[in-house]
């Protein structure tokens, strides 16, 4: 699958609550966009996949719209652009801590389970009664 197909249809899943709703607020026939979405947006109508991304908040970064920005990334670019490289270096730190959480969690190890997955200076859930026996000592 394409990455503008990726985002076309995680947009849809976020901001709408099914391909049906999203077909019926921009008019464009269920079947249409179920084709684009299964057989890659490439394939529509150039004129389609404009009205799909405008609809979505979804803007070409480049002329050959090898890469796509939604409207919350392309904010998350612009504040990145104005941190210096102190700014620069957290982010990308933190970012990549994230990713391997998120892709380690998305295919975790055969039988391994997750209780309680902690991200960067966050802790995990901590019972109450924990808490208050930790504060007693």
């Amino acid at each position: 699958m394409d990455n503008l197909t990726k985002i076309v249809r995680t947009e849809i899943s976020r901001q709408y609550k099914s391909v049906r709703q999203f077909a019926f607020v921009v008019n464009i026939p269920l079947s249409t966009i179920n084709s684009a979405l299964h057989n890659g947006i490439g394939g529509s109508s150039f004129d389609t996949v404009v009205q799909i991304c405008r609809a979505l908040g979804i803007k070409a970064l480049s002329e050959d719209a090898s890469s796509y920005l939604t409207e919350d990334t392309q904010k998350l670019v612009e504040q990145y652009s104005h941190l210096d490289d102190y700014g620069r270096h957290t982010i990308s730190s933190v970012m990549q801590v994230e990713y391997d959480r998120c892709t380690e969690l998305s295919a975790p190890k055969k039988g391994t389970t997750y209780k309680g997955v902690s991200s960067v200076n966050v802790s995990a859930p901590v019972e109450p009664r924990q808490v208050l026996n930790d504060l007693k000592k």
